[in-house]
């Protein structure tokens, strides 16, 4: 059925979205559920689809063209296919990266574009936040060298609380710059103590794994930036806003992958040996078998790392 569908959606314009929602998310699905060795065919023949591309071009295009909906949570029609474009995206630069698949359309977008969709989030909609941030982390993952994406747009961000790096700092972390740095950081940061009050889980997830990514392309590009973003005063507060005053308030997902990732890039000064001992504590008191998989996933991660 990826024959006939995807030659749907490139026959299709980004206002057919009764028509092209459902498709792109049956795209998306066969994608994921399916053997790695019909993945591979998969994506072979989605990128080879060029009016499928050429489409897909145009509906990512519509997110910085949208109206901010009245409520903030609601999700019409035209975000729900934005959702599913940029998952689809997301998804194509993932597995083109792992195949090595050739390539016959290239995407173009404006980083700058997408960080000012994370940074300066108006009014949008949980869901459309979660695909825009998984499609940044892909791009971050991949150290933005994607033969599937071509990237435009100046090194500068509106915004910036940070002073101007200078030009050689900058050419190391291209093509992101210092200030963009920063406040897409900031701006994570503040996402995460926002879901603490309304438990958004899916975004939490999301946001964790972006900076992740984040410090993770940091460190390949300039050790001493990773290191000190990572070693931010702020997110010790942040780690203190998100523990709650539960009895386990250690043994969250978000919380300890946060504190495997400061242990990583040993910031002494975020997470100290007295935090340490209070998991370690809360873990050989829990009964294990009764945790979330995601807890039990995170926790794995952090007594590794220690």
């Amino acid at each position: 059925f990826l024959f006939p569908v995807s030659n749907l959606c490139g026959k299709c314009r980004p206002r057919d979205t009764d028509l092209l929602q459902p498709s792109l998310n049956f795209l998306y699905w066969s994608l994921h559920q399916t053997t790695p060795c019909s993945q591979q065919r998969a994506v072979a023949v989605l990128l080879s689809n060029v009016s499928l591309l050429e489409l897909l071009q145009k509906v990512l295009e519509c997110t910085w063209l949208r109206s901010p909906p009245s409520e903030p949570a609601s999700l019409s029609p035209e975000d729900a296919l934005l959702c599913s474009g940029w998952l689809l995206v997301a998804s194509l630069l993932l597995y083109q990266h792992r195949y090595n698949t050739e390539i016959h359309q290239t995407l173009s977008l404006d980083l700058t574009e997408v960080l000012n969709a994370v940074i300066f989030r108006k009014k949008q909609p949980i869901l459309l936040l979660v695909s825009i941030i998984q499609f940044l982390k892909a791009v971050l993952r991949q150290n933005f060298s994607s033969s599937l994406l071509v990237i435009v747009g100046q090194n500068t961000a509106q915004g910036a609380t940070q002073p101007q790096p200078s030009s050689l700092q900058d050419a190391a972390l291209h093509p992101l710059a210092m200030p963009q740095v920063f406040s897409l950081v900031v701006s994570l940061q503040n996402l995460l103590v926002h879901i603490q009050l309304q438990k958004e889980l899916l975004l939490s997830q999301a946001v964790v794994a972006c900076l992740e990514t984040l410090v993770e392309y940091l460190y390949v590009k300039n050790q001493d930036v990773a290191l000190h973003v990572a070693s931010q005063p702020w997110h010790r507060f942040l780690l203190f806003t998100l523990i709650n005053g539960d009895q386990k308030s250690f043994l969250q997902p978000e919380v300890l992958r946060l504190m495997t990732l400061f242990l990583r890039y040993q910031s002494s000064n975020i997470i100290s040996q007295k935090e340490i001992s209070q998991i370690l504590q809360e873990a050989a008191e829990a009964d294990l078998a009764e945790l979330p998989e995601a807890t039990s996933r995170a926790l794995h991660l952090f007594l590794c790392q220690v």
